[in-house]
C-alpha cells in the first residue's frame, strides 16, 4: 500500500472514530435544538419564549439522557467549540458603517454603561459573597446581549463549583428581564420625555436581548427601532472585546481558564474579520449577489449553533442544581439589569 493511501485510511479511521465519539451527544443536542424551534411559536401563543430558553429548559429535562457516558464528549465538543464558531459567526450581522453612524457621544455613553454593569456585576457579587465569575457573566449578559453573551463568556471563565448551575440561572433570568424591559422600558422613556430617536437608543442600549430589543423599538416607530437595533448591533459588536477582556482579566489574576494561561482569541479575530467582510462586499455589486446566499446561510448556521450549544448546556445541567440557586443570584442579575438602565437614562439626559 503507497504512503498516500495509508495516509488516506488513517484518516478516515480517525474521522470514523471522531464521529463514533461525538455523534451522540452532538445528535442529542440537536435534537434538543429542534425542540426548542418547534415548541417557540407554540409558547409563544401563551407567553414569548425564545427558542433558545426553551432548548436550555428541554435540555435540562433530559439531563438523564444528557449524562450517559456515551454523550459527554459530544456534549463537551457543543459547549466549547460549536458554541465558540457560532459566535464568530455573528460578525456577520454587523456592518461597521452602521456602527460609524452612532454618533462618537451615543457610542461613548454604550461603551461606558457597558463597563459599570461589568464592573457592578463583580462587585456585586463579592458584596453577595457570590465568585467573581459569577458577576462577570452576569454583568457581561447584561451588558453586552443576553444568553449568547452568557455563553461566550463562558468559554473563558475558571472552573468554579456550581459553575454550570450558574450559567444556566444567568440565562434564564436575563431572557426574563429582558421580556420585562421591553413591556417597561418604552413607557419610562416616554416619561422622561425622550424623543423616537433617543429612546431608541435607550432600548437599544439597555435591553438585553436582539428580540426583546426589535419588538419594544419598532412597536413604538421605524425610527426608534431603527436607532435601537444599531445601538444593540454595537453592543453585539463590542461581545468579543469582553469576553477576551474578562478572560485575560482572570488570567492576570492567576485564575485561567482551563489548562491555558490566556484564552486563545482565534474565533474572536474570526468575528472581527467577518464584520470587516460584511462591511465590504456589500458595497461591491459584482460579489454581493453571491454573497448575500452565502451570508444567510452562515447566520443561520450561527443561530443553530447557539442552539445546540444552549441544548447541550441544558443536558448537563440538572433541574434540581439550579433549584439549589438561592436568592442572590437573582438580586446579582436584578442589579445589574439597574445599573446599566440607570447609567444610560442619566447619559442620554446629559446629551439631550
Amino acid at each position: 500500500m503507497s504512503a498516500a493511501a495509508t495516509g488516506f485510511a488513517a484518516a478516515r479511521a480517525r474521522t470514523a472514530t471522531r464521529i463514533k465519539t461525538l455523534g451522540p451527544g452532538l445528535a442529542l443536542a440537536l435534537v434538543v435544538a429542534l425542540l426548542g424551534v418547534v415548541l417557540a411559536p407554540l409558547v409563544g401563543l401563551l407567553v414569548p419564549i425564545p427558542a433558545m430558553v426553551l432548548a436550555l429548559l428541554v435540555g435540562m429535562a433530559l439531563s438523564s439522557l444528557g449524562a450517559r457516558p456515551v454523550c459527554k464528549d459530544g456534549l463537551d465538543f457543543a459547549v466549547r467549540t460549536v458554541l465558540r464558531w457560532a459566535v464568530a459567526l455573528l460578525g456577520l450581522r454587523i456592518a461597521l458603517g452602521d456602527i460609524w453612524a452612532l454618533g462618537a457621544a451615543t457610542a461613548g455613553l454604550v461603551i461606558v454603561a457597558m463597563a459599570v454593569t461589568l464592573v457592578a456585576g463583580v462587585l456585586c457579587a463579592r458584596a453577595l459573597g457570590k465568585d467573581d465569575a459569577l458577576g462577570a457573566l452576569a454583568g457581561a449578559a447584561t451588558a453586552v446581549c443576553g444568553a449568547s453573551a452568557a455563553l461566550a463568556t463562558a468559554t473563558v471563565l475558571p472552573r468554579y463549583e456550581g459553575r454550570q448551575g450558574d450559567i444556566i440561572f444567568v440565562v434564564i433570568a436575563v431572557n426574563a428581564l429582558s421580556t420585562l424591559a421591553m413591556l417597561l422600558y418604552p413607557p419610562i422613556g416616554h416619561l422622561l420625555g425622550f424623543d423616537p430617536q433617543a429612546l431608541g437608543i435607550l432600548l437599544g442600549a439597555t435591553i438585553h436581548d436582539v428580540a426583546q430589543v426589535v419588538g419594544a423599538g419598532y412597536a413604538i416607530s421605524d425610527e426608534t427601532g431603527n436607532a435601537a437595533v444599531v445601538v444593540k448591533l454595537f453592543r453585539v459588536f463590542l461581545l468579543l472585546p469582553v469576553v477576551l477582556a474578562i478572560g485575560w482579566w482572570f488570567a492576570l489574576a492567576g485564575r485561567a481558564h482551563g489548562a491555558a494561561e490566556v484564552p486563545v482569541p482565534m474565533f474572536a479575530l474570526v468575528f472581527l474579520a467577518l464584520c470587516v467582510v460584511n462591511s465590504l462586499i456589500p458595497a461591491l455589486p459584482a460579489l454581493d449577489a453571491a454573497y448575500q446566499p452565502l451570508r444567510s446561510a452562515l447566520v443561520e448556521a450561527s443561530t443553530w449553533g447557539l442552539l445546540i450549544a444552549i441544548g447541550a448546556l441544558g443536558l448537563g445541567t440538572s433541574a434540581r442544581a439550579v433549584a439549589r440557586i438561592g436568592w442572590r443570584h437573582l438580586v446579582l442579575v436584578t442589579t445589574t439589569t439597574l445599573v446599566i438602565l440607570g447609567v444610560a437614562v442619566v447619559g442620554l439626559a446629559m446629551l439631550s
